[in-house]
């Protein structure tokens, strides 16, 4: 997500690194290059002019703090300029005094409406509300079979009709949704051009027959700057309350993110990675300016693996490490875990420097295939006493799993290397907390 952006941001900035002081030279020099990473980006040229104009302003108007380098300071200001840009704070939708709170889903065709619509069910499910799909898509071949499939893979109901009348889908929907007591309804819409004055009229009367909570506004981010007008002409026709940008993981530069808020003054409300039901995020700006800074976002990567793991596993994980007994069964369902975090290119960027460090090297879901294939061509003893696998045993392996014997042997020494890291890391973390308990004693003692 935003590599090419980061990097060239990155660049950038190396006309203030190592510099004793900012001046006039240096700080003209380093705009002159963010404007030209951000219009690359398909940034907006008002808002590109806008952000560089006001970096300038700020970098002329301050002196450089004794413990911080021209490049760090420089830095703050463009991340804090970037924050306010994306939209300072965090968005929350807006839940009604009255259920069912009616969230209408609208957008271009293509742009990811409906697996978003079952990514937000899950969402809010997981948030202990009780939400129910409808399928008002009724002109794509096959939107509302999608639609069922999903809600069927999350086991949340979708209310559906056989006539082609999206209308009569929605208010039926919201009566079905009191019915039964379903505190969100979220009504996937068709796709539509804002230059069609019939599906535009359409949208814009089921969200009155409705009287729809919250709209949101699904953008294809891969779109550039497209996305950003035609947000702009679905804002003017039905003023939609939020935009949820969707395929951040796909080859974006960016342009959508920090375009869109200031162009049609809506904000950003979740941004969408994946078809995985899991890759969701709500959208924090502060966070986003994290990571296209090349910052790593490591506060939603955290949250992501609590939303996995229960204290329990953690536990059961520490012991089995500790005790030296964490086996390649352990090792395949930690990764089953990490692939529902979402994507490996959206974890990944999530890691402070990791992009840098991996360069051109492609990460994606697709490069833990081979690795799983391998472990599960494996007999259950081998897996769990990976000592066993000899040099047969590896053959087999391999042609069992389609790869080679060097693939074999490769997860085998990286297993290996794993493991002792991460027994050094549990060692480590004891340690540190008998030191602090220690201490915390020494302290009471003394006070004592």
């Amino acid at each position: 997500m935003f590599e090419d952006l980061s990097s060239k941001l990155e660049n950038a900035f190396k006309s203030v690194t190592g510099q004793a002081r900012l001046s006039d030279i240096n700080v003209a020099e380093t705009v002159r290059e963010i404007r030209r990473a951000l219009l690359d980006a398909d940034v907006n040229y008002e808002v590109a002019r806008s952000i560089t104009s006001k970096v300038k302003e700020k970098a002329l108007g301050q002196g450089v703090v004794a413990s911080v380098t021209p490049g760090q300071q420089f830095t703050k200001i463009v991340y804090d300029e970037l924050a306010w840009v994306l939209g300072e704070e965090k968005e929350e939708i807006t839940f009604s005094d009255k259920p069912p709170t009616v969230i209408l889903i609208a957008g271009l065709q293509g742009s990811g409406k409906t697996t978003f619509s079952a990514k937000l069910a899950k969402w809010l499910k997981e948030q202990g509300k009780t939400p129910m799909l409808a399928a008002a898509d009724v002109y794509r071949p096959a939107a509302v079979d999608q639609l069922k499939t999903l809600g069927g893979q999350i086991d949340i109901p979708v209310y559906a009709i056989k006539e082609k009348d999206a209308g009569r889908v929605a208010t039926e929907a919201v009566a079905e949704a009191k019915k039964n007591a379903r505190d969100v309804l979220i009504i996937d819409t068709a796709g539509r051009m804002h230059v069609d004055e019939y599906m535009m009229n359409e949208v814009a009367d089921i969200k009155k027959s409705v009287n729809a909570t919250e709209v949101l506004f699904v953008v294809d981010s891969m779109t550039g700057q497209d996305a950003v007008n035609t947000a702009k002409e679905f804002n003017e026709q039905i003023d939609f309350d939020g935009v949820v940008l969707t395929k951040l993981d796909g080859d974006t530069r960016g342009g959508a993110a920090i375009s869109i808020k200031t162009v049609v003054n809506k904000s950003i409300k979740f941004i969408s990675t994946g078809e995985d039901m899991d890759s969701i995020s709500p959208f924090y700006p502060d966070r986003m300016a994290q990571r296209i800074l090349g910052m790593g976002d490591v506060v939603s990567l955290v949250e992501r693996a609590q939303q996995q793991y229960d204290e329990v596993q953690a536990r059961k994980l520490q012991s089995k490490i500790s005790s030296d007994t964490f086996n390649l069964e352990d090792f395949y369902g930690q990764l089953q875990q990490v692939k529902k975090m979402g994507s490996m290119k959206d974890l990944v960027g999530m890691i402070p420097g990791m992009s840098k460090q991996l360069g051109d090297t492609e990460i994606d879901d697709e490069s833990l295939k081979p690795i799983e294939a391998v472990i599960n061509s494996m007999t259950i003893e081998e897996r769990r006493r990976p000592q066993l696998i000899n040099g047969s045993r590896r053959k087999r392996i391999a042609k069992g799993s389609g790869t080679s014997v060097k693939e074999v042997n490769d997860l085998l020494k990286q297993f290996n290397q794993m493991k002792k890291m991460m027994k050094t890391m549990t060692k480590m973390n004891k340690m540190g907390r008998a030191m602090e308990g220690l201490k915390n004693m020494t302290g009471q003692q003394k006070i004592n």
